[in-house]
């Protein structure tokens, strides 16, 4: 049975097979949000997310029988690392199901921790079709990526732990993809603060649990996909669902570019790095609606595992999204010294050169002159407004590109 002494018990078995995760207070988002704001860091956590919690404890629970052949699962990259972290330990060979635009960072760690790979589907859902597939063919034991029991039991000592270091909390936020974590958190906390506030927050393009309140039922979205590739998944868990209607008290959603701004910010103002997945909770304190928390909050940061392609895109959308970067299109003379002062006029104006390009082959552009596209970093949006005015009144036709 699924409960609080299944939490414990999981707790007591696995004690000192994972870390047991920083509680961080934040000084500056505590004071942006003007409430006391704590992050679980589980993305500090031993493959990079709290996925090893449920895998390990699955996995200890099954019988030697069981385990002959192997484990095999279907994941978007965090549950994946956590299987094959604790087939190794357990010196059995892992099979991972992953979806082909799983980001290489995930499908590089899986190996690394010992699993073979192959991808399938555009998704996780299509991913394990072929994963019960070979279930069935290779004989392997299938993990389950949330929806069982031994699961939420691993996942909900990430609650234990947020409630043993403080134990006054008054919200916590947590994110939903197919609702393991927060069945185990909720479950935990509130087995031990039954009027503690448990918060979930999906991806608004992948919002399967909240349309499952809504209708009463668990509802299938037709596609999921986001930043938040950890939680975009089209349906939530049987197991999970009941313990989300029971304990959760409000589901609400993120847009894409807020999940990127929380992972600038997170990066920028507290030095963590963390996925779209785990970057979710943050983003519904900065952006959603007021009165989604009060008290002393905490957020599940849940995972970090998050590609150096999908940090450089996202800093980049961030940096534009807060007027620090500008890309222009100028047309300039064809002449021996020319974009040299243009980008004399550039550094005057005190913004900083991150890339220019200079093509004077353009069919579009006339005879005699050069098209320039400068991409710039500034302090804010009035400075680009001071670089723009100040290119125009020295004679520079600049068009803004973004």
């Amino acid at each position: 049975m699924f409960d609080l002494d299944a939490i414990r018990a999981a707790e007591t078995n696995l004690k000192g097979r994972f870390r047991h995760t920083e509680l961080i207070y934040s000084h500056y988002f505590s004071e942006r949000l003007g409430y006391p704001l704590f992050f679980k860091c589980e993305n500090l956590q031993r493959t990079g997310s709290f996925k090893i919690r449920g895998a390990l404890n699955f996995l200890d629970n099954q019988p030697p029988a069981l385990l002959r052949n192997g484990l095999i699962t279907a994941s978007a990259g965090n549950h994946a690392q956590g299987v094959a972290f604790a087939a190794t330990q357990a010196k059995i060979p892992s099979l991972v199901v992953m979806p082909e635009n799983t980001p290489i960072a995930k499908i590089l760690a899986t190996r690394d921790y010992g699993a073979e790979v192959r991808l399938h589907g555009v998704n996780y859902d299509e991913a394990t079709v072929l994963a019960r597939q070979l279930e069935k063919d290779l004989g392997m034991l299938y993990v389950p990526a949330f929806d069982h029991e031994l699961i939420m039991a691993g996942q909900g000592t990430v609650g234990l732990e947020i409630m043993a270091d403080l134990a006054d909390a008054d919200t916590l936020v947590v994110p939903i993809g197919g609702g393991g974590l927060i069945a185990g958190v909720a479950t935990a906390a509130r087995g031990i603060r039954p009027d503690i506030r448990v918060v979930g927050v999906e991806a608004a393009s992948a919002p399967a649990a909240l349309l499952s309140r809504q209708v009463g039922a668990i509802s299938t979205l037709a596609a999921a996909r986001s930043l938040a590739d950890g939680i975009a998944l089209k349906q939530v868990g049987t197991l999970t669902f009941p313990v989300i209607e029971a304990l959760v008290d409000e589901i609400v959603t993120v847009e894409e570019e807020e999940i990127a701004h929380a992972i600038v910010g997170l990066m920028e103002k507290s030095k963590l790095v963390v996925e779209g997945a785990g970057a979710v909770g943050l983003a519904a304190l900065l952006y959603g609606k007021p009165g989604v928390a009060s008290g002393k909050t905490v957020v599940v940061l849940s995972g970090g595992n998050i590609d150096v392609q999908t940090i450089s895109r996202v800093v980049e959308r961030g940096m534009l999204a807060e007027g620090r970067f500008l890309m222009i299109r100028i047309e300039l003379d064809d002449s021996p010294g020319a974009l040299a002062r243009l980008a004399a006029l550039v550094a005057e104006l005190g913004a900083n050169i991150f890339h220019v390009s200079h093509d004077r082959r353009n069919t579009g552009v006339p005879l005699g002159q050069a098209e320039v596209h400068l991409e710039l970093e500034t302090k804010g949006p009035e400075h680009i407004e001071e670089i723009l005015t100040g290119l125009r009144d020295a004679g520079y036709g600049a068009s803004v590109l973004h």
